[in-house]
């Protein structure tokens, strides 16, 4: 069933100035703003409502962020207690209440063989802070400078995060291919191909002339999000955390966008039965407000007094709301949630792409879901074997992008050519929410479809 553009409630003039006013005033670096020219102004749970009173279906939640949707009872609660009581906002790195209460439910939440041989450092509230500070952690403990990093990793926007993130162009960190079944590096795929790239790894390492001395640490995404939602098999996880571990390499686990029940295990490393060495945790942590740390094993803990600070450190409200989103999300079962939901969605994608050949592959974990579109009318490449063919198609992963809004539904592109339309709604996703984002995805999918093939026939016509 066709989903019609959701009516205007008000007249747009007041929407329409902040958004002019915005492209005269913010920086050229701006980004969610120019796919998403929408300007909200209430918003609950998956619903986001703008200036000019349409409606939207949110399935970027704060790229991640929001756990529990928009403004969730529990969270709003917690905040507002932590303001009433008078309790200081602002504290650098004290030990408070409002701080113990959120350790100690993160910790519980936290696999038991790493919590009880842990330490966790407050970061500066963004999660590439918190990358950073495991950079830091790791050379400090153990004197080497090198990093292993992966093939379309995302980490951050600060520099040592970029430096180890996909788009990297002055490289400093030695970089190893990920694992993926739709575009393997190998052209293999499945296990063979997973396989191959861990024994690419192990050899690396252990080449005296392979140009990668043993480094301070490794760091890897149990799904990389803006990669194109290409989750990692067990596995090969099992074989890095066995590679790291032989090697004293210390592995970190960047879980700022699977954390919290994103994936359907309350964190990601717990699909294949990892323990890493760090953890780096943001986004969901703080129940939609700025909180990053890393938790790590105690060996590593050999930093000095200072040697990673912040001023904004000690977020109170956000830990107040973060310790009231963990809770939720454990005592609901919302990780299960997740990955019974997701497993569901998933299977009605895969179905969508048996009648739409642009649809290259659908692939997630959980509630983190990726639809890559490809041009399967574009010349075919010769030899190799295995992998898919069609190549990505950026211009009609944003046209559905474009039709989705105008539908008054909300999502993401991601992947190395921006060709991955992603979802990523809140653990609270109703099976009645998921339909209706499925059908406005549907429809928006054939409208920017009809559209790119009536551009085809008048370019032809010429």
């Amino acid at each position: 069933m066709a989903v019609t553009e959701p009516a205007p409630l008000a007249p747009p003039s007041v929407h329409e100035g902040i958004l002019r006013r915005q492209s005269l005033r913010e920086s050229a670096a701006r980004t969610y703003a120019r796919s998403l020219p929408i300007v909200p102004v209430r918003a609950r749970g998956l619903t986001i409502e703008g200036a000019d009173g349409r409606r939207y279906l949110d399935c970027l939640s704060g790229a991640g962020t929001l756990a529990l949707g928009h403004n969730h009872p529990v969270v709003l609660e917690a905040i507002k207690n932590v303001i009433d009581s008078g309790a200081p906002l602002h504290v650098l790195d004290l030990a408070t209440p409002v701080k113990d209460a959120f350790t100690t439910e993160l910790f519980a939440t936290l696999p038991p063989e790493f919590a009880d041989n842990a330490r966790i450092q407050f970061c500066g509230p963004a999660g590439t802070d918190a990358v950073e500070a495991a950079f830091k952690l790791v050379r400090a403990a153990t004197g080497r400078s090198g990093l292993l990093a992966f093939t379309g990793a995302y980490h951050g926007m600060t520099e040592g995060a970029l430096a180890a993130s996909g788009g990297a162009e002055d490289v400093r960190v030695t970089r190893l291919p990920f694992p993926q079944d739709y575009r393997c590096p190998f052209g293999i795929g499945g296990e063979r191909g997973a396989e191959v790239a861990a024994r690419w790894t192990e050899s690396l390492l252990d080449d005296p002339k392979g140009g990668a001395p043993t480094p301070a640490g490794m760091i890897l995404e149990p799904v990389q999000g803006e990669g194109g939602v290409n989750p990692a098999p067990d596995g090969w996880m099992r074989r890095m955390r066995e590679i790291t571990a032989a090697r004293s390499i210390p592995l970190i686990a960047d879980e700022v966008q699977t954390g919290v029940g994103r994936t359907g295990a309350f964190w990601a490393v717990q699909h294949s039965g990892i323990v890493p060495d760090v953890m780096v945790l943001s986004k969901a942590i703080g129940g939609s407000l700025p909180l990053a740390v890393i938790v790590y094993r105690s060996e590593l803990d050999t930093w000095q007094p200072g040697a990673h600070a912040g001023t904004f450190r000690g977020n109170q409200l956000a830990m107040a709301a973060g310790t009231a989103t963990l809770t939720y999300v454990r005592e609901n079962g919302l990780a299960e949630r997740a990955a019974t939901l997701g497993a569901r969605m998933l299977a009605r994608l895969q179905a969508l792409a048996i009648d739409h050949p642009c649809i290259g592959d659908v692939r997630g974990r959980g509630l983190m879901i990726g639809v890559e579109l490809v041009d399967p009318e574009a010349d075919m490449p010769t030899g190799g074997t295995g992998g898919p063919e069609a190549p990505p198609d950026p211009v009609l992963a944003s046209a559905v992008q474009q039709e989705c809004l105008r539908r008054g539904l909300i999502v993401e592109l991601g992947g190395r050519h921006s060709a991955v339309v992603r979802l990523l709604p809140p653990l609270t996703l109703t099976d009645e929410q998921a339909t209706a984002v499925l059908d406005r995805l549907a429809d928006a999918l054939a409208a920017a479809e009809r559209s790119s093939n009536r551009r085809t026939m008048t370019g032809s016509a010429r």
